[in-house]
């Protein structure tokens, strides 16, 4: 039984189709198909019930994909890992995440992919079409603030970010003179990443206070012109610590003191696990997971996600 034949299981099993299976594959539909029957064949039972909207798995494909879990992943993971030691890395690797963050702090972390021979793409996303450019095998690895939780991909946390509100330092104190911090915030500008406020409303939600109903006062679909809106002495705003590290030391931001420790949110690298068998994606993850790994500063009990809201819990 070929790790092919049961890579392309696992592939129409997790998309449901036989016709998206082979996209991922990179192969013909017959030839999904024939991998299909072949499996069948050797096993001696139907894994999937044909219809026209795809396919549905029958018992015996939901047993065997239940007995695969991760094992062919990394299986895979493995085997790319050997080619990788000989093979040549050259060629062109697709990155996809949100462009602030690949902007600012991904980029110096791509210093040995380039010094290795391969070319980076960097593309900027959000929420939906990250996934859907790795599904569809655009992009070769992506890099998340938000738990991914389609099942046909896989993902790996890469670090943990500070959420800090931020402002001028004489924003700050403006906001300091009010009677409670409530009152500070509402006396000012709110400048946001989106009009959904995520940011603003998971930062006030963890410091147990309400922003109120206040409309933005600015939104932008970037977080460079939060922060140079901020550092000209014009409203407050909720970024990652990132963004703002640097500012903050030079003293043309100032850290906004709540009652609670500002929140944590996680990043994740994300790929396709069909991307794996390709060497050169299979090096790039091991070089970003090293990477950031090496860096990552805060072993802490809780951590808040910025796209959900959930609150992770670390053993």
């Amino acid at each position: 039984m070929s790790l092919q034949r049961l890579r392309t299981f696992i592939e129409v099993y997790r998309h449901g189709s036989i016709s998206a299976a082979a996209r991922a594959l990179d192969l013909s539909q017959p030839a999904v198909s024939q991998h299909v029957a072949g499996l069948e064949g050797t096993i001696g039972r139907s894994l999937f019930e044909r219809r026209n909207q795809g396919v549905v798995p029958t018992a015996a494909a939901h047993e065997l994909a239940k007995d695969l879990g991760d094992r062919l992943d990394a299986a895979e993971m493995a085997l790319a890992a050997a080619r990788v030691r000989s093979e040549e890395l050259a060629g062109t690797i697709q990155i996809v995440g949100q462009s602030d963050f690949l902007s600012e702090f991904v980029t110096p972390h791509l210093l040995p992919l380039l010094d290795s021979g391969m070319l980076v793409r960097l593309h900027a996303a959000g929420p939906g079409q990250l996934e859907q450019l790795l599904l569809d095998g655009h992009c070769d690895l992506g890099i998340s603030g938000f738990v991914v939780n389609d099942k046909r991909l896989r993902s790996e946390k890469l670090l943990r970010q500070r959420v800090r509100a931020v402002a001028a330092p004489a924003v700050v104190a403006e906001i300091e003179k009010a009677a409670d911090l409530e009152a500070g915030l509402q006396s000012q500008p709110l400048l946001a990443y989106t009009f959904e406020r995520s940011l603003v409303d998971f930062w006030a939600s963890r410091q147990a206070i309400t922003v109120g109903t206040k409309p933005v006062a600015f939104m932008a679909h970037n977080l460079h012109a939060l922060r140079t809106l901020a550092m000209s002495g014009y409203g407050w705003t909720v970024m990652p610590e990132y963004f703002c590290r640097s500012q903050i030391a030079e003293g043309r931001l100032r850290a906004i003191a709540g009652p609670m420790e500002d929140p944590l949110m996680s990043y994740y690298l994300v790929w396709a696990p069909s991307a794996l068998r390709n060497p050169r994606t299979a090096s790039a993850r091991q070089e970003l997971i090293r990477s950031f790994h090496a860096m990552e500063p805060w072993g802490v009990e809780g951590d808040v996600n910025a796209a959900s809201g959930a609150v992770e819990r670390f053993g």
